[in-house]
């Protein structure tokens, strides 16, 4: 179990500065106390830690100006990369800047790391001179808008949207919207008073569809992740009604609930998989959807 939090104790904020060492500074023989600088008294520090509280990943926000924000010191344990630790920090910075009023962030990138930065909505700004110093940075840029709010992949996720808009009416109809993406966790949101029976609360029928489009939608992005081409179908499902949603309806499907091979698209057979989805009232699990579905390969 993961979870973004912002150091503050003695205990943590060591963890944090050691491994932006460890990560930042240390490969480059670069002394203790180089991988902090004047920024850390005015900026803002988000940290993932595991489940025993030990540092995963870091990361550090400050502003250059009121409209703008930087993103320094990403850093992630080299034993924990590829988990979506990484998206997770940005996400976190991303929403600290907003909230404080910025209209854009800047990051300065190595060549190894600007893909990564790229696939979070980013785009080159101003390019370094990479052929007289293969180490120099280029600055990256991203523009708050409404469709970058999610943080990874945004265009496949307009694209996603627009889809369903388009050939599943029953979406647009409840209101459904892709909340967000962050490569291994997917988020979808509906309007309540779209989706109201006679109780007042929302209707089964409404959480099993967004259940289903929520599950249907990970697949999808999953999908294009791995350059696989498909089409999803559901196979079959269940779903096991706790409580009743009385606000915001939310569902989320994680990566790490999906059991099953997509390998089998590679040889133009059908990929079979089961997962689940998580429906919440505002912040309360109230509904846990299940389906197996069948990604059928393009002939």
């Amino acid at each position: 179990m993961y979870k973004v939090i912002t150091p503050e104790t003695p205990h943590q904020l060591e963890q944090y500065y050691d491994l932006r060492w460890r990560v930042l500074r240390e490969p480059f023989q670069r002394p203790r106390g180089s991988e902090q600088d004047e920024y850390d008294q005015v900026g803002q520090h988000r940290m993932v830690v595991n489940a025993a509280g030990e540092a995963v990943a870091v990361g550090r926000v400050h502003f250059n100006s009121p409209e703008e924000a930087q993103i320094r010191f990403m850093a992630v344990a080299p034993e924990y990369r590829g988990e979506g630790h990484g998206v997770a920090i940005i996400y976190a910075l991303e929403l600290a800047a907003r909230n404080e009023g910025a209209q854009h962030v800047v990051i300065n990138s190595r060549d190894n790391t600007i893909g990564f930065y790229k696939k979070c909505g980013y785009y080159i700004a101003e390019e370094g001179n990479t052929v007289n110093n293969p180490m120099a940075e280029h600055q990256l840029r991203k523009s708050f808008s409404e469709q970058n709010r999610i943080i990874y992949r945004p265009e496949w996720c307009a694209e996603l949207q627009q889809t369903w808009q388009n050939d599943i009416p029953i979406s647009d109809a409840m209101g459904i919207k892709i909340h967000q993406y962050t490569g291994r966790l997917f988020e979808t949101r509906a309007v309540l008073s779209r989706n109201i029976n006679v109780h007042g609360t929302m209707f089964a029928g409404s959480i099993y569809s967004l259940g289903t489009l929520t599950c249907w939608g990970l697949l999808h992005l999953q999908l294009l992740e791995r350059g696989l081409e498909g089409s999803v179908v559901l196979g079959d499902g269940n779903i096991h009604y706790h409580k009743p949603v009385t606000q915001e309806p939310r569902s989320v499907a994680r990566l790490s609930d999906v059991t099953g091979d997509f390998s089998a698209l590679k040889e133009g057979k059908n990929a079979r998989l089961t997962m689940k989805s998580q429906i919440l009232d505002d912040d309360r699990p109230v509904a846990e959807f299940t389906g197996r579905f069948v990604i059928l390969a393009k002939r």
